[in-house]
């Protein structure tokens, strides 16, 4: 059978997982942007706004992996309709607080919290289905530079709808609207593609469960977690960098073009991932893309105009999709069937907080040091992570599972005992 991306979307259950994933996660394309946009309406300030939407994003970031738990532990089926529910209702009561000004801005800042504490997981629930569905590590990896890919484009698309509900409707709190709307249908069309396994059939199972302790997975998946988090360091102080070097050489808008390309580049380097045939282990590639991604970045210091700088960036971006891919590979490879939700959740709380960082500390350099020597010192993050690589690792059983992890998929999959959906 061809290891395409179509074979990948003929899976049974595929296209029904790929639809109801990305319009739940359209949401989190919209919602930011949305909610800034609001909340700088009616509270008239910038710094406020900025505030509210760090708190949004910081409550979570931190409890991703914690939600995470909860839907290894008891099944997307159980735990993702009481997340969606409440983060809707949260985005709704946001939306009815942003539409006029006069509600006290403690107020905002709790639901604003509340909303970061209820957002479903709806990327690490997405890959560990992936790996559920597509037993085959080629196809299972051509999967997720889909996802990846696919994952990019909605946050280039959100804050677009975004932006255009803003400027039409003069009611940047419609755009809640629609994030609330997206994330429910997509989180329980995602949530009923998914058929929990019997309790009992769970009791009965041969399976021995993978009992250890958090810091003990944590160590097991270290390289790509630290893969993650210098990719994201270094993307948000690229980001940040190239408005600078857009406002030295004309103007700050300009640095959408660099970011456009460096989306496309990222783009194109996923679909290649998925789509060119890759002997060597998750490891050795997990490691050549980062270092890819550090020296191309370097790169950007020697640009000395715009469409040069908007070249490299692109050149760089062809490692950035395929870095975040190979790490959700090699994290769910480390961590086994019953933890996959939550290593995959450390990986995107890894790559952003990374990212926050990184554009914080670019901010503070790029006052204090030359442009050219801040673009090189946004590559060390990245660089830096190679040294979590370990010269040798556990050698998986067939099936490339590590050893003493189970080999069966987590009760919640839609794998029955003896049976494949």
């Amino acid at each position: 059978m061809s290891s395409s991306y179509a074979t990948v979307l003929r899976t049974p259950g595929a296209v029904r997982l790929f639809g109801a994933a990305l319009i739940g996660r359209l949401s989190y394309g919209v919602v930011p942007l949305a909610l800034l946009l609001a909340v700088t309406g009616t509270t008239g300030s910038y710094a406020r706004a900025g505030w509210l939407t760090a708190l949004f994003a910081a409550s979570n970031v931190l409890l991703s992996p914690v939600r995470a738990g909860l839907v290894d532990r008891h099944g997307p089926r159980r735990a993702l309709p009481p997340m969606a529910a409440g983060y809707t209702v949260v985005l709704l009561g946001l939306a009815a607080a942003t539409w006029r000004p006069g509600v006290p801005f403690p107020a905002l800042l709790a639901l604003a919290v509340a909303a970061g504490v209820l957002a479903p997981p709806l990327g690490p629930v997405t890959r560990a289905r992936w790996s559920a569905l597509l037993p085959d590590p080629e196809l299972r990896r051509r999967a997720y530079s889909l996802d990846t890919v696919a994952e990019e484009l909605l946050h280039v698309t959100g804050p677009l709808l975004a932006g255009l509900i803003a400027a039409a409707t003069d009611r940047p709190a419609l755009g809640l609207v629609l994030g609330a709307a997206l994330v429910l249908t997509g989180t329980l069309a995602l949530a009923s593609s998914v058929r929990d396994e019997p309790a009992p059939a769970r009791m009965n199972s041969p399976v021995t469960e993978d009992r250890s302790r958090p810091w003990q997975l944590l160590a097991r998946t270290r390289q790509p977690l630290a893969a993650a988090a210098g990719a994201g360091a270094g993307l948000g102080a690229f980001v940040l960098l190239a408005v600078v070097f857009a406002q030295r050489h004309g103007q700050a808008a300009d640095a959408a073009w660099v970011e456009g390309m460096l989306a496309a580049g990222s783009a194109v380097g996923g679909l290649a991932l998925g789509a060119l045939d890759w002997r060597a282990p998750a490891r050795v590639r997990l490691a050549v893309l980062t270092a890819a991604f550090g020296g191309t970045l370097a790169l950007t210091a020697l640009a000395p105009t715009l469409p040069l700088l908007a070249a490299v960036a692109a050149l760089a971006g062809l490692t950035v999709a395929p870095t975040l891919t190979t790490a959700y590979l090699f994290t769910d490879e480390l961590a086994g069937p019953g933890r996959r939700t939550r290593a995959g959740a450390w990986v995107n709380a890894a790559f952003n907080a990374g990212s926050s960082a990184g554009t914080a500390l670019a901010g503070l350099l790029a006052e204090h040091l030359p442009l050219p020597l801040c673009l090189v010192l946004a590559a060390t993050p990245a660089l830096a992570a190679l040294a979590t690589v370990r010269p040798r690792t556990t050698t998986p059983p067939a099936g490339g599972r590590p050893e003493n992890l189970p080999t069966r998929t987590a009760a919640w999959t839609n794998e029955p005992k003896g049976e494949r959906s």
